[in-house]
């Protein structure tokens, strides 16, 4: 690789805003904000909304949403539209 063309690549912290779960890993990202982690290190943190362990799709538990009252809805609200 060449020298001085990449950023730097260290540990980081990445706190999930919706579920709590911090993970610590590697990446390129830095922060201000640090935090101290269970092997006494301190970290820099970085705060998603949403990671692996919160996302539906990785959790199993999707909402199921209520189509058919949004859809009335959206009937309610443009039933007129168009006519004359």
């Amino acid at each position: 690789m060449k020298k001085d063309i990449h950023p730097e690549y260290s540990p980081v912290i990445f706190n999930d805003l919706a579920s709590g779960t911090q993970f610590l890993t590697r990446s390129t990202a830095t922060s201000e904000k640090t935090l101290e982690w269970e092997d006494g290190n301190t970290y820099p943190v970085i705060d998603v909304e949403i990671s692996s362990a919160s996302h539906p799709f990785y959790t199993g538990k999707q909402r199921i949403l209520d189509s058919a009252g949004r859809v009335e809805k959206f009937k309610d609200r443009y039933k007129g539209f168009g006519r004359r």
